[in-house]
C-alpha cells in the first residue's frame, strides 16, 4: 500500500504560478506510476497529468498542456505538478494518485490522496 499527501494548494490570481507536491509513504514509491486529477464544484473528477514510474513518459490533458508540468523525485518519494499561467477555470481540488500499472488518463488508480484546494481568482 501507499499513502499519498498533497500540499501546495492555495489562492492565487490569474496568470500566477503554483507548485503542488504529493508525498508518498508506505511502499516503494519508484514502483508506482503517478497521476494528478482535479475536481471542480459540481463537476466530475478529470485527468490533469500523469508520469511513469521512471519519469520516462508523461501525459497531459489538452486543457493544461503547455502550462502544467508533472515531475517526480524518486529519492524524495514525491511527485510535483508545476502550474503556470493559471486560469480561473483551473480552480478545483487537486488529487494525486498512484498505480503500479501505467493507466495514464484513466481514473482507476489504486491509491488516492485527500486533495489540495487550488483557487484562481480573475
Amino acid at each position: 500500500q501507499v499513502q499519498l499527501v498533497e500540499s501546495g494548494g492555495g489562492l492565487v490570481q490569474a496568470g500566477d504560478s503554483l507548485r503542488l507536491s504529493c508525498a508518498a509513504s508506505g511502499s516503494t514509491f519508484s514502483r508506482y506510476n503517478m497521476g494528478w486529477f482535479r475536481q471542480a464544484p459540481g463537476k466530475e473528477r478529470e485527468f490533469v497529468a500523469a508520469i511513469m514510474w521512471s519519469g520516462g513518459s508523461t501525459a497531459y490533458a489538452d486543457s493544461v498542456k503547455g502550462r502544467f508540468t508533472i515531475s517526480r523525485d524518486n529519492a524524495k518519494n514525491t511527485v510535483y505538478l508545476q502550474m503556470s499561467s493559471l486560469k480561473p477555470e483551473d480552480t478545483a481540488v487537486y488529487y494525486c494518485a498512484a498505480d503500479k500499472i501505467w493507466i495514464g488518463a484513466h481514473n482507476s488508480y489504486d491509491y488516492w490522496g485527500q486533495g489540495t484546494q487550488v483557487t484562481v481568482s480573475s
